[in-house]
């Protein structure tokens, strides 16, 4: 039987996801009614509202609510971090290639295949996987710091493994802009939270700020621009058949991942606490469009299928975000259980 506490916990998660997947909701379908709004050169700006304001704001407020010991635990969790980018660079373009390699005899265009690995190799993105980690209550530093880190070994990574895969030559990608965008959107205001937090913390607990609840709007903001992009953007050329055959492959590909990435950070192997796992989840299961569509661009330029190129990677963004709000109360569940950073459940998608 269980206790009242119990069950009023139990209900305020469901509160709280219901309210976070009925706003996910709402926002995609306020994207895809109006997506010339919140694209770029829209009334909203996105380009300077969502990629520098809101995401900056977003990292300050981690910065100001983490303590400086959870992160400084995080920086020398070398096990999580090896886990993380080992499986974004090296263990998901091999899967992938060898995906693709099967692939070759369905009826998809061989440039959607090439799109494919070139999804692979991205890297995490610097806000969703945060986001779907912090509403888990998984170990945010720990996707904070490998977002950020991967993004960064993303700048040059991501176009050597395009270039060695695929034998091109003679790209230049704008390593320094891109390098100097994640310090200012990222670096800058962790570090800014952290001293406002050493110097306020004890008037920021009088006033019980609703640091949360900004959180989300910011996100529900970051959500909204990326889906109103992501609607304005042509899929030019592919037919209805391919179309929903990838999307459905996409689809059970993250649930693939997502469910190998769970049992295997559970493992006795790896030790990793609950918190860890849903940190090793999200971050080494999304992939950064940001980074993405402009390596694309720069490496593909004049390319006649660079459309088909880019289809994989414009699908994935937004079915990771909303597949990551369905397993939300999956995650909370486990890692409320005492046996949540040992055993994992039966798998059940949940809304």
């Amino acid at each position: 039987m269980q206790s009242k506490l119990d069950l009023h916990l139990e209900f305020n998660i469901k509160m709280n996801n219901l309210q976070f997947c009925s706003g996910l909701i709402g926002v995609i379908l306020l994207a895809k009614l109006a997506p010339s709004i919140g694209n770029k050169g829209g009334i909203l700006h996105p380009e300077i509202t969502s990629k520098y304001f809101a995401v900056f704001l977003l990292f300050f407020i981690n910065g100001v609510t983490l303590p400086i010991e959870t992160l400084k635990a995080a920086l020398f969790r070398v096990d999580v971090h090896c886990l993380i980018q080992g499986f974004t660079f090296v263990v998901f373009p091999a899967f992938m290639y060898i995906l693709v390699m099967m692939l070759h005899y369905s009826f998809l265009h061989p440039a959607i295949l090439d799109g494919m690995i070139i999804l692979s190799v991205m890297p995490p993105p610097v806000s969703s996987a945060i986001m779907m980690t912090k509403a888990v209550g998984g170990n945010v530093a720990a996707a904070l710091f490998n977002s950020a880190f991967g993004s960064m070994m993303g700048v040059f990574i991501t176009p050597s493994l395009i270039m060695l895969l695929f034998g091109r030559s003679e790209i230049e990608v704008p390593t320094e802009i891109i390098i100097k965008q994640l310090f200012i959107t990222v670096v800058v205001p962790v570090v800014l939270g952290q001293i406002v937090r050493i110097y306020t913390l004890e008037w920021l607990n009088k006033k019980n700020l609703p640091f949360n609840s900004i959180s989300q709007w910011l996100i529900f903001f970051i959500i909204y621009t990326t889906f109103c992009a992501s609607f304005s953007r042509e899929i030019s050329g592919l037919d209805t058949v391919s179309f929903l055959f990838l999307t459905f492959l996409i689809i059970g590909l993250q649930i693939c991942i997502m469910v190998f990435l769970a049992v295997m950070s559970s493992s006795a192997l790896f030790k990793l606490k609950s918190s860890d796992i849903a940190a090793v989840v999200y971050c080494a299961s999304h992939k950064s469009i940001t980074l993405g569509i402009p390596v694309i661009e720069i490496i593909f330029e004049g390319n006649q299928n660079i459309s088909y190129l880019a289809t994989p990677l414009l699908l994935y963004n937004p079915i990771q975000i909303v597949f990551g709000g369905m397993t939300l109360t999956y995650f909370q569940k486990w890692l409320g259980s005492p046996k949540g950073s040992r055993v994992l459940p039966t798998y059940q998608s949940q809304v």
